[in-house]
């Protein structure tokens, strides 16, 4: 999507502003003990409570309001059963529509008492946002993106999920520019325009450059022992820093 008017710019901040306090809410709610599907529950009821729509169930039929992913997990996690733990690496994913407008958001904790390299990895991949961000300028190539994630990462000791990636937002959850790779991609002759409305979401990892579908269908998981963790923000691009949508 491209921002063709003050009234656009106005409904992505009001859906943006809504999914990042949900995103805060949940990251700060779960506690060891809980269930993935309990803290759905709190996104889910903050989210009915604006009249916004989770959007993976809105679009895919997601079997959950939110994605919540658990350490080995890098994306997508289905809600359920399973019980948060002290240490785990919790990251949560809320996307949402509101009045044909989407905006989509996430953010990685570790429950106490965190480990120092999970430390490191949570700032390595907020870092490696703030790093992307700062060369997403309208007239620049797309791929200085991807460039500006991987050599973060590398910076910090850790790797990029390669098969994982940020995108276009606004009037559907993904649209174009599809695939906006973490990593430097030279054959990437896309460049970045005034008013596009994208994604960007870093996935750092400690061992697994890819991902794979797990049983449920749905739920994204490294190799064995991998950690992971992802920030993200919608955001307009303009020709000086970005307009971030996703802001609590």
């Amino acid at each position: 999507m491209t921002i063709e008017s003050p009234a656009d710019l106005e409904a992505l901040r009001r859906i943006g502003g809504i999914v990042a306090r949900v995103r805060e809410a949940m990251l700060a709610a779960a506690q060891p003990g809980m269930t993935t599907a309990e803290l759905d529950a709190i996104g889910e009821r903050l989210l009915a409570e604006t009249g916004a729509q989770p959007a993976p169930r809105l679009v895919y039929g997601f079997p959950g309001a939110t994605c919540i992913s658990v350490n080995e997990e890098a994306a997508h996690g289905v809600p359920g059963a399973r019980v948060l733990r002290a240490g785990d690496v919790l990251n949560v994913d809320v996307s949402a529509e509101l009045g044909g407008y989407f905006a989509d958001t996430g953010g990685t904790r570790v429950l106490p008492a965190a480990s120092a390299r999970d430390t490191r990895l949570c700032h390595a991949a907020r870092t490696a946002l703030a790093e992307a961000m700062k060369v997403a300028r309208a007239g620049q190539p797309l791929n200085r993106i991807g460039a500006a994630i991987e050599a973060t990462a590398r910076r910090f000791g850790f790797r990029v999920i390669e098969n994982l990636a940020s995108h276009g937002v606004g009037r559907a959850l993904h649209e174009e520019p599809e695939q906006i790779s973490g990593y430097y991609d030279p054959e990437d002759t896309r460049v970045l325009h005034e008013g596009l409305v994208i994604t960007i979401e870093p996935f750092v990892s400690t061992r697994s450059r890819l991902v794979e579908e797990a049983g449920d269908g749905w739920t994204l998981v490294g190799a064995r022992g991998n950690r992971s963790a992802q920030y993200e923000h919608t955001m307009v691009i303009t020709r000086d820093e970005p307009i971030v949508l996703t802001v609590h």
